[in-house]
């Protein structure tokens, strides 16, 4: 099953006929050349072409490449103040690890005391101290 090439024939007025055949001059093509060209830019695009003047098409791919990559001034200030801000939130996390690390230690510290004496809970004050006006001190 080889690809096979297969003819389609096309009815256009007089006036259009006379354009297309231009066109085919101009770019040094066959008008049948015009016609596969349309016909394989519409196969490949599936159905979405569109037929603008040759002049709208250069002005098209004039702004697209003009567009793309798109450039955006920016003035300095903002570039410094983005970078001021960057690292002082970077300064920010590295004190918040240091204090997440500081209570992790504290808490480790407090939960490996084998000493339950070191612990004072002051429920704990109030119940022993009984009926007794004698002031703790602490020191």
């Amino acid at each position: 099953m080889g690809n096979k090439n297969k003819t389609i024939s096309f009815r256009v007025n007089e006036d259009s006929f006379e354009t297309l055949r231009e066109i085919a001059e101009e770019r040094d093509i066959s008008l049948s050349a015009v016609f596969r060209d349309y016909v394989d830019m519409l196969v490949a695009h599936d159905g979405q072409v569109e037929v603008v003047p040759e002049h709208e098409v250069r002005d098209s791919a004039e702004e697209a490449t003009a567009e793309f990559p798109p450039k955006v001034t920016v003035p300095k200030s903002f570039v410094r103040e983005h970078e001021r801000l960057e690292l002082e939130a970077e300064h920010l996390r590295e004190q918040l690890d240091e204090h997440k690390q500081y209570v992790t230690a504290l808490r480790e510290e407090l939960d490996s005391s084998a000493d339950a004496d070191d612990v004072i809970h002051l429920e704990e004050l109030d119940e022993d101290r009984g009926e007794s006006e004698e002031p703790f001190r602490l020191g």
